[in-house]
């Protein structure tokens, strides 16, 4: 993620944006509107990211504000959260939601009804991308919170090691290699007897369980859906430990960054990296997000930058994303608008972001106008906005529940115990149904339906 930066206050003549109040200590701004002598009005925004730091900066230099902004770590988010947007206690004007909970969200009142005058955001529909947009809206029918990014995944490969084992780092060619599990396994095998890994663990194919008739987690009567795809999981990660495929190197541990610029010892395995170990490997490729390029391949490297691609795996998915929204107890909602405005859907401000930071938007006028000139350095020059935007075309909004999160968790868990030799395929199947009933009772498994 992007390093916090210390909050920077810029004062800057500038109309102001809402009446403040009436009392004697007032001079008038030229445009018929008042504000206190000496004084700004400040809005108070809490995300679990500090990507909204560096558009803060430009609000507050833009309109003559100040704004504070509270990040909490995504795991302690929502119980954090929740009880002052239930009270209204030191609530914020403007508080972020996070894929894994924002069907949740967007059902709680939590957020000021988009929909409505005068927001009115449905004119903007055919503006977003549409998973995007829709995501955002409640089973009221109403629009709750907006993005400004779009999150499809691909798979990240190291060039050098595609021409040497495979002929060509052509995206294109690989991705058809690509298309397929058993392309994917075939390709491992091949990097395998020249000495690399395909992935660094096999956490990395869990974005390929779906296949290409992917499903909700649970349909509208309540059923946990598990799919020919979701059980086929279970053999394609036990496959890709039985044939040493990865590098032992499981999410987010040091083992797992440390490879994406370099050799790691393989046998160092679960836990450490140790750089004077002969035994070492080089990990081709990772399956990541749109944010994994900027917040996590590129912060972690510096011998293999350049030496990078994407392309597409056996089948599209996405991963996390950021939405926005106006807390609707906030006395601020016209001024948390124009922030709002500003990260959602200001055509010059969202240019300029997305040249500087490389984040792939879901405002359509910004990427129609931006995306045929794009070039990525770190990818050797390729489209990547191009690649992203066309995958962003396959996501289909109503494979999001409100349940995503935890019965995500729970399935990973059940996978690695038959991966580690734990449990029997059967049993981590069954222990994973028991856990969907405690979790929620409500919810009808399979062997119960």
């Amino acid at each position: 993620m992007k390093k916090v930066l210390m909050f920077l206050l810029v004062a800057v003549l500038s109309f102001s944006l809402i009446a403040c109040s009436n009392s004697d200590d007032t001079v008038s701004n030229g445009n018929g509107e008042e504000k206190k002598s000496g004084s700004k009005e400040k809005l108070t925004v809490w995300s679990f990211t500090d990507e909204l730091q560096e558009p803060i900066d430009v609000f507050m230099e833009r309109h003559d504000v100040d704004i504070e902004l509270t990040i909490i770590p995504i795991a302690d988010y929502p119980t954090r959260l929740r009880p002052v947007l239930e009270s209204g206690s030191g609530a914020p004007d403007i508080f972020t939601g996070e894929l894994a909970f924002i069907k949740d969200w967007v059902e709680q009142g939590y957020w000021e009804n988009l929909s409505q005058a005068p927001y009115n955001v449905e004119e903007l529909k055919g503006d977003f991308v549409d998973y995007v947009f829709d995501l955002g809206r409640g089973s009221d029918g109403n629009i709750k919170a907006l993005s400004w990014q779009t999150t499809p995944g691909g798979i990240f490969y190291r060039r050098s090691i595609a021409q040497e084992v495979l002929g060509t780092d052509d995206p294109q060619v690989i991705g058809e290699k690509f298309s397929t599990m058993d392309g994917l396994f075939k390709v491992g095998e091949e990097l395998k007897a020249q000495g690399y890994r395909l992935f660094p663990d096999e956490g990395a194919v869990r974005w390929f369980a779906q296949g290409n008739n992917p499903q909700a987690w649970v349909n509208e009567n309540d059923e946990l859906i598990m799919s020919e795809g979701r059980i086929n999981h279970f053999d394609y990660a036990k496959e890709l430990r039985e044939k040493d495929l990865t590098a032992f190197a499981p999410e987010w541990s040091p083992a797992w960054f440390a490879a994406m610029d370099g050799a790691i010892n393989y046998n160092a395995g679960w836990d450490a990296v140790d750089e004077n170990a002969s035994n070492e490997v080089e990990v081709f490729a990772y399956a990541l997000p749109t944010w994994g390029l900027h917040s996590v391949l590129k912060m972690n490297t510096e011998e293999t930058f350049g030496d990078w691609a994407v392309t597409n795996g056996p089948n599209p998915y996405f991963w996390g994303g950021t939405w926005l929204g106006i807390y609707s107890g906030s006395k601020n909602k016209d001024l948390a608008w124009e922030f709002v405005k500003m990260m959602t859907h200001d055509e010059a401000f969202l240019t300029d972001w997305a040249l500087e930071s490389g984040d792939v938007l879901s405002y359509l006028p910004v990427t129609e106008k931006i995306k045929g000139d794009f070039s990525e350095e770190f990818l050797g020059g390729q489209n990547n906005y191009t690649y992203f935007l066309e995958q962003a075309e396959s996501i289909n909004p109503g494979l999001v529940t409100r349940y995503d999160q935890q019965i995500d968790t729970l399935f990973g868990d059940m996978v690695s115990e038959y991966v580690e030799g734990v449990k029997t395929k059967e049993e981590a199947i069954q222990e994973f149904y028991n856990l969907v009933r405690n979790a929620y009772p409500h919810i009808k498994t399979p062997d119960q339906q």
